[in-house]
């Protein structure tokens, strides 16, 4: 990667750490219980501090000869072929025994949203809490999506690798992943009553599984590394993780690394980039619901355009698109202040000149252990509960069928 000038690299980093700081509200956690997410500080000097953190990241980044290829890994343990795939299936089987006790337990179950296992485990302990597991280890998606397991049924009852219509498009890029984020989580999860409806998590699930493994079957299996929404949002979590899982051969090689040390590397495209923004600005937003300023925004909207429920809708769409465009004015200004030193062929031109895009691509990462420590600190009280809950829920279970 090449190595910025000092003013270029700082003056990016602080503007737009200054950016995301300066534009969240206060955050609070779901909860199927219904609590409101404390901290022992206002949290705008919460999120002045984690976004200062990553800005003197990236002034001593752009300051000095230190790279990610120059920062070295310590490998802890090596896991050989047999036990990777022992510890894979029976981590696969579980994950996917637990979605489908969701799918028939949101159907036929109570309907009551902290009484079935289909809420409780899909929205906290599913989507959040594997957000958590990869911030901390690593994204464990790629060995626990049931939509995988379900695609390699099918080619292995076909005896083929299915991919009806081909290559997938290069050109979709992770757009798809950008639109199931905005819907799944920007709009479904936060702005619905969908969570609070087991049958109606169950329908979701159900969507969501035609929509993973349907593409799948026409794109074949780079159709779950870009259009899935959960996938990309794991393994850009993971990039900030403090352990890293590399192969060597036919093993796995478990190894602590410094943490962020996955965010100095530039992202695969602008699709990724707008992910990012979407990741940081989603949590921002959810928060932001919680205060009294946004109430009065929001009857004020509704007033004034005639529009009922799906304000908030609107709201978050709008919201979105200015910090992204906020985002993309950052890195231009920073972009126009300074060339990279060296040129690089995965974000410069091939004048040498580093593009906009080229930067954007760069300098997104960096904010990711902004969206990492937001997600921590708005789900982690949430994900632990929910937790308990699930265990409380599968002994009521058990019992009840003794």
């Amino acid at each position: 990667m090449a190595r910025h000038r000092p003013g270029r690299g700082a003056l990016t980093s602080l503007l737009t750490v200054l950016l995301f700081v300066l534009v969240p509200g206060v955050a609070s956690a779901h909860n199927v219980g219904g609590t409101r997410f404390d901290a022992p500080l206002p949290l705008s000097l919460l999120f002045a501090g984690a976004g200062g953190t990553v800005a003197l990241t990236g002034i001593w980044l752009a300051v000095t000869d230190r790279s990610a290829a120059n920062v070295g890994t310590y490998t802890v343990a090596t896991l050989d072929a047999r036990t990777v795939r022992w510890v894979s299936r029976v981590a696969t089987s579980v994950f996917f025994a637990g979605v489908l006790n969701a799918v028939v337990i949101g159907f036929l179950g109570r309907q009551v949203a902290a009484e079935n296992f289909a809420t409780v485990f899909t929205w906290s302990v599913w989507f959040r809490g594997l957000g958590l597991v990869a911030i901390l280890i690593g994204s464990p998606w790629r060995v626990l999506s049931p939509w995988r397991a379900l695609y390699r049924g099918l080619c292995w009852l076909e005896d083929d690798e299915l991919a009806l219509l081909g290559s997938y498009p290069s050109w979709l890029g992770s757009w798809p992943g950008v639109a199931g984020f905005v819907v799944l989580i920007g709009i479904l999860e936060n702005l619905t009553v969908v969570p609070q409806s087991p049958a109606l998590t169950t329908v979701l699930l159900a969507v969501y599984a035609l929509a993973m493994v349907g593409g799948a079957v026409l794109f074949g299996p780079v159709w779950f590394d870009r259009a899935d929404p959960l996938g990309v949002l794991y393994r850009l979590f993971g990039r900030v993780a403090g352990v890293s899982a590399a192969r060597s051969g036919e093993a796995i090689e478990i190894s602590f690394r410094p943490p962020w040390r996955g965010c100095t590397s530039p992202v695969a495209g602008p699709a990724v980039v707008v992910f990012i923004v979407a990741a940081v600005y989603t949590v921002s937003f959810d928060g932001f619901t919680n205060t009294r300023q946004y109430q009065s925004l929001l009857f004020s909207a509704r007033d004034l355009f005639g529009i009922g429920s799906t304000m908030e809708v609107l709201l978050y769409v709008v919201g979105l698109l200015v910090f992204t465009g906020a985002f993309v004015l950052t890195v231009l200004v920073g972009d126009s202040i300074g060339v990279a030193d060296q040129t690089d062929s995965a974000v410069t031109t091939d004048g040498g000149q580093l593009a906009w895009v080229g930067a954007a691509r760069a300098f997104a990462p960096t904010v990711l252990p902004i969206a990492a420590a937001y997600d921590i600190a708005h789900n982690y009280p949430y994900v632990i509960r929910s937790t308990a809950r699930i265990v409380e829920l599968s002994a009521n279970s058990m019992g009840d069928s003794v």
